[in-house]
């Protein structure tokens, strides 16, 4: 599919093979503070989750796919989650695994590709992604795909024994 090749990376369906990367990033306890995780996951439930990702984004009101280098290698995952059909609206969320393949360009890239595939396959009026306020690499990010803030949560997220604030950042297909 044309849609999901950039130039440094393609996005493509998760496969049984990706077993062992998103186990990984699933239970990376440093990854938890951003999908709100609390407990580990064990290899039979995202076994289960992989038989089950070929469901159709309708059904599930989530598409989550990887990042993936022209060589094949995993980079990451990124996902609409939320998939609101009738407000035509989705969350986004994204991760690049290692340290040393961020600020590379790859996630940028693969923000492209979903947001667009996103308002020209799906139809979607908007997308929409919830960022904690001391996370200045990912507000980076989504700034430069054009994402606009839209509000702070106060006290929204409970971790390390404190409450951290939230950004709610949008961007609308115009």
């Amino acid at each position: 599919m044309v849609t999901l090749k950039g130039k440094h990376i393609y996005l493509r369906a998760l496969e049984p093979e990706d077993l062992d990367f998103i186990f990984k990033i699933e239970n990376d306890e440093d990854f938890w503070e951003l999908s709100s995780t609390q407990t580990p996951y064990s290899r039979y439930v995202i076994k289960q989750y992989l038989e089950n990702a070929h469901k159709d984004i309708y059904e599930v009101k989530q598409l989550r796919l990887m990042i993936s280098s022209y060589k094949d290698e995993p980079l990451g995952l990124i996902d609409f989650f939320d998939f609101d059909f009738k407000n035509k609206r989705a969350g986004i969320g994204i991760i690049i695994k290692k340290s040393e393949d961020r600020g590379k360009g790859y996630g940028a890239e693969a923000l492209e590709l979903l947001v667009n595939y996103g308002f020209s396959r799906l139809n979607l009026h908007q997308v929409y992604c919830n960022i904690a306020e001391n996370n200045e690499a990912s507000i980076k990010l989504f700034k430069s795909q054009n994402f606009e803030e839209g509000g702070l949560k106060k006290d929204w997220n409970f971790s390390n024994k404190s409450f951290k604030n939230e950004y709610l950042f949008q961007r609308i297909n115009k």
